[in-house]
């Protein structure tokens, strides 16, 4: 308690009298603002607390649906903990709609009240802690806009619970709350009648069905459809590819982002005499022509359809099913150059004989291909067929951040339990269509709930049995709802989406089909009760929802999570995360900073918990995930990728590919390239270089053997010189440090062994000379040369991550690391047993969740006290008398710098993230006695470590949950 008394008077005189008072800064007061180049969300703030409050109480004005839906998965485990909330809002303006107080109703662990005062305006959030509480107040309503998107300035405040701030907040809310009514169903049907009558006298206005950066003056008048912003950028793109006299182009857009759109208003600039545009299913030809005629304008009889038993061949603008145009008495009826533009739907399906059999009979000026999903896993190579020039790419993350895309909210959800296990990818039929799950699947669509009046759904099944059993099953309970499988016609298809726009369906129940090559921009809910087999194929199912419409804020996603061994790919997908990293991968599961706009990603705790266990138990790094991965960019760029092409291109963390195979040209080797012979010498240099200098963590190595590939020597003046032009330290220490890495010296004996033994770099009176074979290799073997170059500029661009002067806190480092970057004279990794001082520095290394078979003796009790102090433990047998712990007790005293590396648990592998320097608590050093075996008592000491800056919220909650 008094601990945290003065830790809470620290935090408060220095936010509120010195900002230099004390670097105790856990409860400091804040300002909480939405900022987009931070990626910081006043809604973050309000999560945090959520997760750790044992109640809470939300004082709003206004709520919708959709700030409401950002929320619900952590109301849902809080429910599950028993930890409950009040809310307190009104009908202020009529603002607030009775569908978003119907959702309200949805939460169980939430009490709802309604003010009726004047004017009641008031925002607040107070969550209730242990010891003290947490108020945040200010401009922030409870919807999505105020809480992620628009400039709001909100203070958070901590006060104990006696303080009087917090008293009179909680005050002033019970007075309202005590002359407020309950929010129920009867109220809300009342409610629904005067809000009807009030959105009349607003006369709320109606979203056209396009997307909302085109502006239309008129509907007759097709020439004022003007592209948005994003269009004009990749017009310029594709008119570039032109004018280099490129005859190919191919378009990488995400699904919803308007290629038809934007592929007509290139045919209205270019203007072709005669154009064919062609798409694999008849469902969207004609939508595709009707959006033509929108951006062209012009008669009908200028638009032709050739498919089925339409053959309108002699039009001007004459859209094909390839089915149709495939077959040879039709393909005979064009000559080669009957169109000068030729424009190929969903080109990623290419590579099928019907599509290379139109593509070798037509000789366009000009060929121009759309695809949301250029990579594919039938070994076809895209980007081959357009000779490698992509014209224009916009992926999810990048759409949705323009605003192209309607904002969706990602719920991941736990399926069901089957006697005690949950559903696997091995589960029969019979445990799909269980009356359990069926309540379950009812349970989660009902709570999360849709945009818009009616619900307009897509459910992705497992396989056709499960379609049409749950079909049948849903109807029983009321829901309209029909299943569609590829044994379905395309007329059967037609007649089922229309009925869905309509309203006469509730859902469509599918396998197999409509992951793409379908248009309904009205779906206002996806349900996945499938597997997710690959990134591929969830974004094209996620994608289905992600069109605008007049009649949905967002789109809501529901994934049934269960025990299979792909979940990984989840964050993979969402992300866009493709560098095989487990820790990346983990992370972006809590931190998903990466969706923008008013888009979220929510996982219940259970879901959670099985995607982690999915990450642990894959294999990443295999050889066969490392080689498709190394195809895909070779299938991109035309040639064999260098290692700097695998992160210019955002594929595959280039350490990865070190880790496997010493170095790229072993690495290339394993993968059957034909590579030029380079002698084992060479190799020994280039398995040292990108062991370890790649990572990029220090560049000042990097610096000097680029010098030296240039020239054989510079002296140290010249190298001290670029040191400092760039930036970097260039004190004697560090200098020294260098040179031990290029001479091999820093490292073990196995390690020099395997580097070469020989120094890379030698020194003579002050001059720094590259070793004489090592020059040779660099002018006389062209292989080698470019190996070694691209190391070094891979190393480069790794550092942007990094301060290269210090230590960058959140970034991970082994102990290896450590030694190198502070400085150490050699590697003593192997001997730093959890910490070490020398050389007044002192790295000290946490595993923070130890396996349940480490022996007691050695299983500390490190933990977070809270996000700036750490109870730390010493090695076992130690006690504060200890020479090595007196030097960590007296460390401030005595000048030494210690450092904290924590990692979650050892399947993170051998980095741990830089935390920052701390300063041991001398009046909390006790020491110890643990038990380690029959009755063997050995004493341990221990202290709380404060740390200089508090740890960031969401790596805090990352590595201690």
């Amino acid at each position: 308690m008094d601990n945290f008394i003065n830790s809470l008077k620290d935090s408060l005189h220095n936010g509120f009298i010195d900002h230099t008072y004390s670097n105790q800064k856990n409860f400091n007061p804040q300002l909480l603002v939405n900022n987009h180049q931070e990626n910081t969300t006043v809604l973050q703030s309000l999560l945090e607390e959520l997760e750790v409050c044992q109640s809470f109480i939300f004082s709003v004005a206004f709520i919708t649906e959709s700030g409401l839906a950002t929320l619900k998965t952590h109301l849902y485990d809080l429910a599950r903990k028993g930890i409950k909330g009040r809310i307190l809002t009104s009908t202020f303006l009529q603002f607030n709609s009775p569908k978003a107080f119907r959702e309200l109703l949805k939460i169980s662990n939430v009490e709802v009240r309604l003010t009726d005062l004047p004017g009641f305006h008031a925002k607040g959030y107070i969550f209730h802690h242990k010891m003290y509480h947490t108020l945040v107040i200010g401009s922030s309503n409870l919807t999505a806009q105020a809480l992620q998107v628009n400039y709001e300035w909100n203070v958070k405040l901590n006060s104990h619970e006696n303080g009087e701030i917090i008293r009179h907040f909680s005050n002033q809310f019970d007075d309202v709350w005590d002359q407020a009514f309950p929010l129920t169903e009867e109220w809300i049907n009342r409610y629904a009648a005067i809000y009807e009558e009030s959105k009349e006298k607003r006369a709320i206005d109606k979203v056209i069905e396009l997307p909302a950066d085109y502006r239309i003056n008129s509907i007759q008048d097709a020439i004022s459809i003007e592209p948005n912003k994003m269009q004009v950028a990749a017009l310029a793109q594709i008119k570039a590819v032109r004018d280099a006299g490129h005859q190919k182009g191919l378009v990488v857009s995400a699904t919803g982002t308007g290629k038809t759109f934007l592929s007509a208003f290139d045919v209205r600039n270019v203007q072709p005499e005669r154009m064919l545009f062609i798409v694999h299913r008849e469902q969207i030809l004609h939508k595709a022509m009707a959006d033509y005629k929108k951006i062209l304008g012009g008669h009908d009889e200028q638009f032709g359809i050739l498919s089925g038993a339409s053959r309108e061949i002699d039009r001007k603008y004459v859209f094909a099913t390839i089915q149709t145009l495939s077959k040879s008495d039709n393909l005979a009826l064009f000559d080669k150059e009957a169109f000068d533009y030729v424009l190929i739907d969903e080109v990623h399906k290419a590579g099928a004989k019907s599509y290379q059999t139109v593509i070798d009979h037509f000789e366009p000026a000009f060929l121009l291909g759309m695809t949301a999903t250029p990579e594919r896993m039938d070994d076809f190579n895209i980007y081959e067929l357009f000779d490698y020039n992509i014209a224009y790419e916009i992926r999810l993350q990048e759409a949705l951040e323009e605003d192209m895309l309607s904002p969706f909210h990602y719920y991941g959800v736990t399926d069901i339990e089957y006697n005690g296990e949950l559903i696997s990818e091995t589960a029969l039929l019979s445990h799909l269509v269980t009356e359990e799950r069926i309540n379950h699947i009812i349970e989660k669509i009902n709570y999360y709930g849709y945009s818009g009046e009616s619900v307009k759904g897509l459910i992705f099944c497992s396989r056709k049995e499960e379609t049409y059993q749950l079909a049948s099953a849903l109807n029983e309970r009321g829901f309209r709802t029909c299943a569609l499988t590829g044994d379905d016609s395309q007329k059967e298809r037609l007649s089922r989406v229309e009925q869905l726009e309509n309203g006469e369906l509730d859902y469509i129940l599918t396998v197999d089909i409509f992951n793409e090559g379908i248009d309904i921009p009205s779906i206002n809910q996806v349900v996945m009760l499938r597997q997710t087999q690959s990134s591929i194929i969830f974004i094209q199912q996620l994608g289905r929802g992600l069109r605008k419409h007049g009649s949905k804020e967002y789109v809501t996603i529901i994934d049934f999570i269960g025990n299979y061994k792909n979940n990984y790919l989840i964050p993979v997908a969402l992300s866009g995360e493709s560098s095989q990293n487990k820790d990346a991968i983990r992370r972006r599961m809590k931190n998903t900073d990466y969706i923008k706009g008013i888009s979220t990603v929510n996982f219940e705790e259970i879901a959670k918990k099985q995607i982690y266990k999915s990450i642990s138990d894959s294999k990443l790094t295999a050889m066969k995930t490392l080689k498709d991965a190394y195809t895909a960019l070779r299938n991109r760029l035309g040639r064999v990728p260098y290692l700097q092409d695998f992160i210019l291109n955002h594929s595959i963390d280039p350490a990865v590919l070190i880790k496997a195979k010493d170095n790229y040209h072993q690495f290339l080797i394993a993968v059957k390239e034909e590579v030029p012979h380079i002698t084992d010498y060479e190799n020994k240099v280039l398995t040292m270089v990108s062991q370890e200098l790649l990572n990029g963590k220090r560049l000042h190595e990097v610096v000097l053997l680029e010098m030296l590939s240039e020239r054989s020597e510079v002296s140290c003046e010249e190298y001290r010189s670029s040191l400092a032009e760039k930036g970097l330290s260039c004190d004697d220490a560090t200098i020294t440090s260098v040179l031990r890495i290029l001479d091999l010296s820093f490292f073990s004996q196995t390690n020099r062994k395997k580097y070469g033994e020989w120094p890379l770099v030698e020194v003579e009176s002050h001059i720094l000379k590259i070793r004489k074979e090592v020059k040779e290799s660099i002018n006389t073997n062209n292989t080698f040369a470019k190996l070694l170059k691209d190391v070094l500029l891979t190393s480069i661009e790794k550092s942007k991550q990094y301060d290269n002067n210090i230590l960058t806190r959140y970034e991970k480092y082994t102990r290896k690391d450590a030694c190198r970057l502070l400085n150490w004279d050699s590697d003593e990794s192997s001997t730093i047993y959890g910490y070490k001082t020398k050389h007044q520095t002192c790295p000290i290394f946490v595993t923070y969740h130890k396996d349940e078979d480490v022996e007691s003796s050695v299983a500390y009790e490190d933990t977070f006290l809270n996000e700036q102090t750490f109870k730390w433990y010493t090695r076992s047998k130690r006690t504060i008398a200890s020479k090595e712990v007196a030097e960590i007790i007296n460390a401030d005293d005595n000048d030494i710098d210690i450092h904290l590396f924590v990692k979650k648990d050892d399947d993170e592998g051998l980095g741990f993230y830089y935390l920052g320097q701390v300063h041991p608590d001398k009046q909390t050093v006790q020491q110890e006695e643990m038990r380690s075996g029959e009755d063997k008592v050995i004493p341990v000491v221990t202290m709380n470590m404060n740390l200089e800056e508090p740890v960031d919220k969401k790596i805090y909650r990352y590595i201690v949950e």
